[in-house]
């Protein structure tokens, strides 16, 4: 099983300001962090952002997957820098990642979000329970002013591996932390949609496989899963067994250890999503800039070539025989990470988080804004049919690991296996 790294620190060459920012900036360290995460002590320049991987990051249990996300512990993030060249000092226990608005701007989804995605389901699948995933999920969206979404209205429905909305799993802390980051990435991108939470007993593949099973038998168009581990021979059974739902779009996170392929995001019928670092970035037209997600050799998105799953046949690169690992990308340093609201086994409060456990949901998100996918179709195939157009944000800065410096581990203009076709630009690549 791969495993994640204890702690990382941002990626180097990140613009800074000077003067009034500075202090700008000593004041965010000192206030902008609250009950949530705790700041440096203030000094003269912005300290760097540091994190730790989340407990679910490491299996309890022989057998079990990993979770793909990572918490910032101190330092600055992007956002916090950007509030700082803004002159903004914020309020203590404030969030210091991105918020909706960010995301949604980010990715050109304002107007579709705003008007789209009324009576679909996302599905977030996770293992064990989250005790407290519906009074978070209730902070994160009432903080950011998005419409509530309850078990009472019907629009937030937990339920466990089997469908049965009393008998949960064991609740764990680690998987409710990245529960509570699934919950409100899914909301941020679609704050319409309803969220269909599916909780497995355990992190084995076969539970979290059966959970997306579950996922879809209770009518999900949309199934997010963040989680990962290394390929076996068994993974083509388990393509067949647990992933192969025609019609659905399934997204997989890409892993957080950098150049490798991890399972299941190598199955041939997800879609498997990379992560970048984003910044906000005034002098482009988009506002915003990406890079290849890279913080060290063992830490930064996954990509690569699978030894198992065979290539769907809308992946047309030729440096791999089998399945390329991935087909888009969306933020995941958690250097430029996002807000989250979480409480269960930890002081109540707004956490930054990233790892590619945030960009899956985010590309569920989208998805879902896109419409219900066509009837037989696999939607992992759609994002390359729009593939060097407008519709997509191509990537083409950064490297994840030593690949002899191709396209597997690079950014370049058009595919590579970091980022995949790019980030999405509105909803027309995520549609068909």
């Amino acid at each position: 099983m791969r495993t994640s790294p204890t702690a990382g620190t941002t990626a180097t060459g990140r613009r800074r300001r000077i003067g009034a920012a500075f202090a700008a900036a000593a004041a965010l360290a000192l206030a902008g962090f609250g009950t949530a995460v705790q700041a440096d002590a203030a000094t003269a320049a912005p300290a760097k952002a540091t994190w730790a991987k989340t407990p679910c990051a490491t299996p309890k249990h022989k057998g079990e997957l990993a979770c793909n996300s990572l918490r910032v512990t101190g330092g600055l993030t992007a956002f916090q820098k950007q509030q700082a060249a803004d002159g903004i000092t914020p309020k203590a226990s404030t969030p210091t990642g991105y918020g909706p608005s960010d995301l949604q701007s980010a990715y050109g989804l304002t107007s579709a979000a705003a008007s789209k995605g009324a009576g679909e389901t996302i599905a977030i699948v996770d293992a064990y329970n989250d005790p407290n995933a519906e009074a978070d999920l209730a902070k994160y969206r009432s903080y950011y002013g998005l419409s509530a979404c309850t078990k009472a209205s019907g629009c937030f429905k937990q339920v466990s591996q089997t469908g049965s909305t009393t008998s949960l799993p064991s609740s764990d802390a680690g998987w409710s932390e990245e529960i509570s980051l699934d919950l409100d990435m899914a909301s941020a991108i679609c704050p319409n949609c309803n969220i269909l939470l599916v909780e497995a007993k355990s992190a084995t593949m076969a539970n979290l496989g059966t959970a997306v099973n579950e996922a879809v038998t209770l009518g999900a168009k949309y199934v997010s899963n963040s989680y990962g581990g290394s390929e076996s021979s068994s993974d083509t059974s388990y393509d067949t067994k647990y992933f192969k739902h025609p019609g659905v779009a399934i997204t997989v996170s890409a892993g957080d250890e950098g150049y490798g392929a991890e399972y299941p995001a190598a199955s041939q019928y997800v879609t498997a999503v990379g992560g970048t670092a984003l910044s906000k970035a005034s002098s482009t037209t988009r506002g915003w800039s990406e890079s290849v997600w890279n913080t060290s050799s063992t830490e930064g998105t996954g990509s690569g070539c699978s030894a198992y799953d065979a290539k769907p046949s809308w992946q047309t690169d030729t440096g791999c025989s089998k399945r390329t690992i991935a087909d888009v990308s969306a933020v995941a340093d958690p250097a430029t990470g996002v807000s989250v609201y979480d409480s269960y086994g930890v002081t109540a409060g707004f956490y930054t988080f990233g790892g590619t456990s945030a960009s899956s949901p985010i590309i569920a998100g989208v998805y879902a804004l896109g419409g219900t996918p066509s009837s037989g179709s696999y939607p992992a195939k759609f994002p390359y049919a729009k593939a060097g157009t407008s519709a997509l944000n191509d990537v083409t800065s950064g490297s994840n690991g030593s690949c002899g410096g191709s396209y597997l581990c690079t950014a370049r203009s058009g595919y590579d296996g970091p980022t995949g076709v790019g980030t999405p630009e509105g909803v027309s690549a995520f549609t068909g």
